[in-house]
């Protein structure tokens, strides 16, 4: 038996909790950043929002010293904790704020009695449930109801088996039910409005919006035997045989198809719930030309400046001067010191949060300094999070993720920052050139194309080429998928 000892020697990356709430507070979009403070300001009673300027600077540590047990003769330093000398406000003689601090001449005076206009919103299931009460249904039928547009998706589509429908009664509701009652309900739903709610696929979905248009005229008639009789072949935009078929005229296929395209495909689609802070885009940093110099500004409407209130560090004063010996002194000293401790802490991730966005969008103003100048999409040079990482000496997963959340208000639109990032692409004369702009070609050559005759991705990439742009036939392919634009056949137009 032999005993063998062998040594392994790990190199490990641990963040620090610090670390970990900078990350977090990087990915907080301004919209949401004030909700962020204001619970921080609501569970931390030593953080507050400063109504002056800064009294205090927040790079100090607090004394971590503090044990449980705390020399009788020897008592924490109080410097830190010292009110600053200089005022937050200047008082009149009579003891009143100066009027002048109480007011702010970039905004104007509300009135008391003005009415603040809210969003309000009907939900997609909202909709068809007071729809539903307007049916007259038992209550077995009303369950069965129910239970159907719980499981619409979001398009507004029933996408689930009648027999799971018909499970989940059994098992929830207690009700037994065949699928034939569930089909008579969805019938009904699927007279609700929009038209096409309750389909079970695209062909019924638009066939649904059709038979509510029957008396528009014969183009609507001859759409719906297109769609019930040769659906396969409207999808793949075999218009020659469809007319063949039909015996129609170039006038006739070109009415039936536009009524076809007329009709929604997701009725559901316009009563999505989406979360507010994709709903409206608050601007992170603002970008002005003036004069070809291009000045930024970071968007702090959201992040108020915060201090460590001054009444905590006063109390923290008083019970150190009290008694070392009364355990709920220490507790409360200790208590005190904590508060104060996670309040200096947190501003000091707004403060980094700050910079890190600042330091971030300086680079890639320098990297796209032609873009924002001119606003011309060919204009952006090659760019990639490595770049920005060494500029700035963050990490990339930092840039990553102030690029992924983060947005830019210009003169030319509001742009989220990894639109400016893009790989590289050499030209015949070997300059590097970003893959934005050929994609800015690419689609341009796109929209200029016949579009009875649109041009196949073999053309395509004979035409790039013929600009400089080396480039193979599956990059133009990956392209135009990427620009959400369909292969030349389904772009095809009468």
């Amino acid at each position: 038996m032999s005993l063998s000892q062998s040594f392994q020697q790990k190199l490990l990356q641990k963040l620090s909790p610090q670390q970990i709430q900078l990350m977090k507070l990087l990915q907080v979009p301004t919209a949401n950043l004030e909700e962020r403070i204001q619970s921080e300001l609501e569970e931390n009673p030593a953080l507050e929002m400063a109504e002056g300027e800064k009294e205090i600077e927040f790079g100090e540590e607090v004394d971590n010293e503090f044990d449980a047990e705390i020399p009788e003769d020897d008592p924490a330093p109080l410097d830190e904790y010292e009110p600053s000398d200089d005022t937050d406000f200047i008082v009149d003689d009579d003891g009143e704020i100066a009027d002048y601090k109480l007011k702010d001449d970039n905004y104007p005076e509300m009135d008391d009695n003005a009415v603040i206009p809210i969003k309000i919103e009907t939900s997609f299931h909202e909709l068809l449930t007071d729809q539903l009460g307007m049916l007259e249904l038992d209550e077995r039928a009303y369950t069965i109801a129910e239970q159907v547009l719980g499981s619409l998706d979001d398009d507004g589509y029933l996408r689930r088996a009648l027999s799971s429908i018909a499970d989940d009664l059994a098992f929830r509701q207690g009700i037994e039910v065949s699928e034939k009652d569930i089909e008579k309900i969805v019938l009904r739903i699927q007279d609700f409005d929009p038209a096409g709610i309750g389909a079970r696929d695209l062909q019924e979905c638009l066939l649904l919006q059709l038979k509510r248009k029957k008396s528009e005229g014969k183009s609507v008639q001859l759409a719906i035997t297109i769609l019930t009789k040769y659906f396969e072949e409207f999808t793949k935009k075999h218009y020659e045989k469809i007319q063949r078929q039909l015996d129609l005229s170039d006038i006739e296929i070109k009415e039936v198809v536009g009524q076809i395209i007329k009709l929604n495909p997701k009725p559901g689609g316009n009563f999505t719930n989406i979360d507010k802070a994709q709903t409206y885009i608050i601007p992170d940093f603002y970008v002005l030309n003036n004069g070809g110099q291009l000045e930024l500004t970071l968007n702090s409407r959201n992040a108020p400046d915060l201090r460590v209130s001054e009444g905590y560090r006063d109390m923290l004063k008083d019970y150190e001067k009290g008694s070392k010996k009364d355990p709920r002194q220490k507790e409360a000293v200790l208590f005190i010191k904590q508060k104060i401790d996670a309040a200096k802490w947190f501003i000091d991730m707004i403060e980094q949060r700050q910079a890190t966005l600042t330091n971030t969008m300086k680079a890639i103003l320098v990297h796209q300094k032609a873009f924002f100048l001119s606003g011309d999409e060919t204009a952006l040079k090659p760019m990639i999070l490595k770049d920005i990482a060494l500029q700035t000496g963050l990490d990339i997963s930092t840039v990553s993720r102030v690029a992924n959340s983060k947005f830019v208000q210009t003169e030319y639109g509001t742009f989220r920052l990894k639109f400016f990032f893009s790989e590289s692409l050499s030209t015949d004369t070997g300059e590097e050139v970003s893959t934005r702009e050929v994609k800015k070609i690419l689609s341009e050559l796109i929209e200029s194309e016949e579009k009875h005759i649109p041009l196949s991705d073999e053309i395509l990439t004979d035409m790039l080429q013929q600009k400089g742009y080396n480039i193979a036939r599956r990059t133009v392919a990956k392209y135009r998928e990427q620009l959400h634009i369909p292969v030349a056949r389904l772009r095809k137009e009468l």
